[in-house]
């Protein structure tokens, strides 16, 4: 199976998912556990400011002059963002595989985070994006590395949408994304390369959780 092809995944119009309890169940607690998540970033992310690790010696970073590439990498970040949206209008299977992936990812990049704290790169030039920075308490956060939350929700976009010309875009993106985090310094290569390792596995477990049970063959034949 191709990379650009997605596993097949019967994409319900929503008032046919809705009628089904599961789904309503489901998407409330992926919704509500999102929800969560998002107010518990701000105090997360003032904690591991104050972790100390250590300053890795990475041969890719030192032979690339930093440059702020803000606007490129957020503009890239969000026009993905944008166009899941847009496909999630007309498909809940997209909605359920990315909440429940994009928590128990987020999940596991706190842990990981806490277990492997690390100093950021020599050279980082800070991000400036306002929407992101809402969630950090408005402050700059540089230890928030390993793995790399900017690439990881690319590529976990990347891996939900379902049309081919929409992955094919979205897989470039993710690789700019990478390859220009690490032109600006916000992250070391082992964290955007753990990124895409960490990432699917995650998403698989997050489309059964968020698909099993509703998407079955009563719902198709509606």
């Amino acid at each position: 199976m191709s990379i650009l092809s997605p596993d097949p995944v019967d994409d319900l119009i929503w008032n046919a998912a809705w009628r089904s309890p599961i789904f309503r169940r489901k998407f409330i607690a992926g919704v509500l556990s999102f929800l969560a998540l998002l107010g518990a970033f701000p105090i997360f992310f003032q904690i591991i400011e104050r972790h100390s690790g250590p300053v890795l010696n990475d041969w890719v970073l030192a032979t690339l002059v930093p440059r702020d590439v803000s606007l490129i990498i957020f503009g890239v970040i969000w026009a993905s963002a944008i166009l899941l949206v847009v496909r999630v209008r007309r498909s809940p299977a997209i909605f359920m595989m990315f909440v429940y992936s994009y928590f128990l990812i987020s999940l596991s990049r706190m842990i990981s985070i806490n277990l492997f704290p690390l100093n950021p790169p020599p050279g980082l030039i800070p991000m400036v994006d306002p929407i992101t920075n809402a969630f950090y308490g408005k402050v700059y956060i540089t230890k928030d590395l390993f793995y790399s939350g900017h690439t990881s929700t690319i590529f976990l976009i990347f891996l939900c949408l379902r049309q081919r010309t929409d992955r094919l875009l979205v897989l470039i993106g993710s690789l700019i994304v990478g390859a220009l985090l690490l032109v600006q310094h916000v992250h070391y290569t082992i964290d955007v390369m753990g990124a895409f390792v960490f990432t699917y596995p995650f998403y698989r477990l997050g489309k059964w959780l968020g698909l099993s049970g509703w998407n079955n063959r009563e719902l198709q034949d509606e």
